[in-house]
């Protein structure tokens, strides 16, 4: 077997700069084909921009928002809203005190508090105003939360889905219609949306306040944007800036797959950076998911690629991400259980929950069975799961070490039958023997989504300087906003990134409004 290659470090020097940090020359005053004022223009046509754009509309104010993809993209599902309507009427209630001491500890302490409580106390009102905004066309879901002694989520993640004959929307779900339900709200209040068009750089007056932007336009001219109370930021992330990685997320930049998101180029930070804005220090937090292979892991024995049992099973997938990053190899790792596999799983529901541990499912939920044995099939026939009579022969198929697998499986075996995971501490109940073939292995993988990072604001959503002072008429929302997360993507709420859109969109309009 070839020597696996550690991936978890980067063996590059650093630089001593970096091209981004460049700002563009200046269009030409000959090339501005036209002015065009709003009071507030919005950089950025996401969930945060549409957000932002739409709740602006909504108490009154003249809005433009730009938005340099060609039509309406989406890149997540689950919206997080803290102690939402809807959790109480499942019985569902989340101790904000303690979420925010989760969360700090999470993140280091390196999170402005202020944003945080931001988030807390405000998402549950914009999940609300953008369900109110359907008329009663939309229906919603509560995911159950991952529950373990090691960590435990928090019972807020949503899901939303169009009500079945309804002709409102065309988007089914997630993410694409929250972005719809916003986009059709601005565009209901007259406000403007213009697409294909890219903001290049920020401007000022000579009193150092920003106006607006230069942007390329779908017709490929320049036009300068102005917003008069506020030019807000909404660009998203910089997971597919290499360089941005390098310089704020090396983890980031050493994940062996990254799901696409196009446009997520670090425009807002870059641009806000050559506004004077500071941006948050490295290293950025990033979302690594195992969804790599089969995208599933469960809390079945782990082994890495050379057979070896590697981490305590009992903990959540951006865990199990970064501790298969840190193995020989680093790009991939593998699930082993036997044919027990579904009785397991259902005898253990009621405990589980979260993504990777169980497949996503509602609160009050029941185990899907068939659903999962359709699953594994799909999983082996796209070679993402194997399946054998031996542990041999799922070893060769597997591309690991025999006399390992077997060594693993063995002291693995006897963990069980004491009740006691002396070697890394998963609890008894979750200690499942494999010994009934056929034998499975699920092959998985890290996979970065995204790096959260970017301008500093305060809590009133304004872009700051070096010296913590404002800089004038610049604001940022969503993921381009930095402050509220550091070290790692904090997965005790799922889906707290759309939910710190809606509460930042609140937040944003109450201020520019004033």
């Amino acid at each position: 077997m070839p020597e696996l290659e550690m991936k978890f470090y980067s063996r590059r020097s650093p630089k001593k700069g970096f091209s981004w940090e460049t700002p563009p020359e200046p269009v030409p005053e000959s090339d501005i084909n036209e002015t065009v004022t709003a009071e507030v223009l919005v950089i950025g046509g996401g969930i945060s921009g549409l957000a932002a754009s739409a709740r602006c509309a909504d108490k009154g104010l003249d809005v433009v928002t730009l938005d340099k993809n060609e039509k309406l993209f989406a890149l997540a599902g689950q919206i997080a809203a803290v102690n939402s309507r809807i959790m109480a009427d499942k019985g569902l209630f989340i101790d904000t005190k303690t979420l925010a001491a989760d969360w700090l500890k999470m993140s280091g302490s390196r999170v402005q508090e202020e944003l945080l409580w931001l988030f807390i106390n405000r998402s549950a009102e914009g999940f609300h105003w953008m369900l109110d905004l359907t008329e009663g066309e939309v229906e919603v879901e509560v995911y159950e939360a991952y529950k373990g002694p090691m960590f435990s989520e928090y019972p807020g993640t949503h899901h939303i889905w169009k009500k079945k004959g309804s002709s409102r929307y065309e988007h089914i779900g997630g993410g694409y219609l929250a972005c719809e339900i916003l986009e059709k709200a601005l565009l209901e209040k007259g406000g403007t949306l213009l697409r294909s068009t890219t903001a290049l750089y920020l401007e000022k007056n000579d009193k150092g306040r920003v106006t607006g932007c230069i942007a390329r336009c779908a017709d490929d001219k320049f036009r300068r944007f102005q917003g008069t109370k506020g030019v807000i930021l909404a660009t998203g992330d910089a997971g597919e800036d290499r360089e941005m990685l390098e310089a704020f997320c090396p983890i980031g930049a050493r994940a062996p797959e990254k799901f696409p998101r196009p446009g997520n180029t670090g425009d807002g930070q870059k641009m806000a950076y050559w506004a004077g804005a500071a941006l948050d220090n490295p290293e950025w937090a990033p979302t690594l998911h195992a969804l790599g292979g089969c995208g599933f892991q469960g809390f079945f024995l782990h082994v890495n690629r050379l057979g070896k049992r590697f981490m305590n099973e009992d903990t959540w997938m951006q865990a199990k991400s970064v501790r298969c990053m840190m193995q020989p190899g680093g790009d991939y790792a593998f699930s082993v259980l036997d044919d027990k596999y579904l009785d397991e799983m259902e005898e253990r529901f009621d405990e589980l929950g979260g993504q990777g541990m169980m497949p996503l499912s509602e609160v009050g939920g029941s185990f899907r069975r068939d659903d999962m044995a359709k699953s594994m099939q799909r999983y082996i026939k796209k070679g993402n799961a194997f399946c054998a009579d031996t542990l041999d022969e799922l070893a060769e198929k597997m591309g690991v070490p025999a006399d390992n697998l077997r060594k693993t499986v063995e002291r693995y075996n006897e963990i069980v039958a004491a009740g006691d995971d002396v070697d890394f501490g998963k609890r008894s109940r979750l200690l499942t023997s494999i010994e009934k073939p056929p034998f499975y292995a699920l092959k998985w993988g890290p996979v970065l989504l995204d790096v959260f990072g970017g301008a500093q604001v305060d809590v009133t959503l304004n872009v700051i300087d070096a010296d913590s002072r404002p800089i004038p008429g610049l604001y940022a929302v969503g993921n381009v906003a930095g402050g509220m997360y550091a070290v790692d993507y904090p997965l005790l709420l799922n889906g707290n990134s759309y939910g710190r859109a809606l509460a930042y969109a609140m937040q944003i309009a109450d201020v520019l409004s004033e």
